[in-house]
């Protein structure tokens, strides 16, 4: 079973950065495919991007690509999301998920571990 807390939410404006994190517990961290996900207030909840359990590989959504990049350190089992150029509708809830999968998914069905989630608010 692995607990997952994500940190660096927060306010900032248009065209900032932000930093999130998720610590890890468990000594399985690396055997799991990471995924970053949103949800906005009356929205489904997407996966803004997804990393492979070494840190090799990374997928992301059209809506942040370029923008937005996924690191993990499986040392310190942590993933992380930079975020940058943000924009009003970056605005949301961040989530980050553990899935026990060979291959880097973006449904929330594949992810059965889930942080508690940290809120991203970009003013314009």
């Amino acid at each position: 079973q692995v607990q997952l807390v994500e940190s660096g939410g927060g306010l900032v404006q248009a065209g900032g950065s932000l930093r999130l994190s998720c610590a890890a517990s468990g000594r399985t961290f690396s055997s799991y495919v990471m995924g970053w996900f949103r949800q906005a207030p009356g929205k489904d909840r997407e996966c803004v991007g997804a990393i492979s359990r070494r840190g090799g590989n990374a997928y992301y959504a059209d809506s942040v690509k370029g923008r937005f990049t996924i690191s993990r350190d499986n040392a310190k089992n942590t993933v992380y999301l930079q975020m940058n150029s943000l924009i009003s509708e970056d605005t949301a809830v961040y989530y980050c998920a553990a899935g026990n999968t060979v291959i880097m998914r973006a449904d929330v069905a594949a992810y059965a571990y889930w942080g508690q989630g940290t809120q991203v608010t970009v003013s314009s």
